[in-house]
């Protein structure tokens, strides 16, 4: 059986950012090109969701030299993204924290490629929280398909 989705992405106006990438530097420490979030698209509390993107561009550090001829967006680097939308939530949420670092992921798959050109959206669902760690199931979709999922852990440092 298919995996499912976090949610359904077809709720959303996929074009309608809440928070921007300053907003997004203001909460999350990462620059340059360790930044893997352009744009928050949906954030709620009540369900502790969050919808955010990543544009894949032709400019990135990697292109290059991760597979020259057929540049495929790394599997770490879906993972850093994934990290980094759920220290935003987390961050969002509980602004006290301080700083979050990343502990590790599990049941990590990659299901499919992302390219340079491709609009990576990040799904996310808190799944714990407490004053020593979080955990988030985290998802990447682009044009409509599943193509990695992981459950992230965090802590405040």
């Amino acid at each position: 059986m298919a995996p499912q989705l976090i949610f359904d992405l077809s709720r959303f106006d996929l074009n309608k950012i809440i928070h921007d990438v300053e907003q997004i530097e203001s909460v999350n420490p990462q620059r340059g090109h360790m930044r893997q979030l352009d744009g928050i698209i949906h954030m709620d509390f009540d369900d502790a969701t969050i919808l955010g993107f990543k544009n894949v561009r032709k400019d990135e550090f990697w292109v290059s030299g991760h597979i020259p001829g057929r540049p495929l967006y790394p599997g770490v680097m879906m993972i850093e993204a994934a990290a980094q939308i759920s220290a935003f939530l987390m961050k969002m949420h509980s602004p006290h924290l301080g700083f979050l670092g990343f502990l590790g992921c599990d049941d990590v798959k990659f299901r499919g490629q992302v390219i340079p050109g491709d609009r990576l959206y990040l799904l996310g669902k808190e799944l714990k929280r407490n004053r020593r760690r979080f955990i988030c199931n985290t998802q990447g979709v682009v044009n409509g398909n599943l193509v990695f999922e992981a459950t992230v852990q965090g802590m405040p440092i």
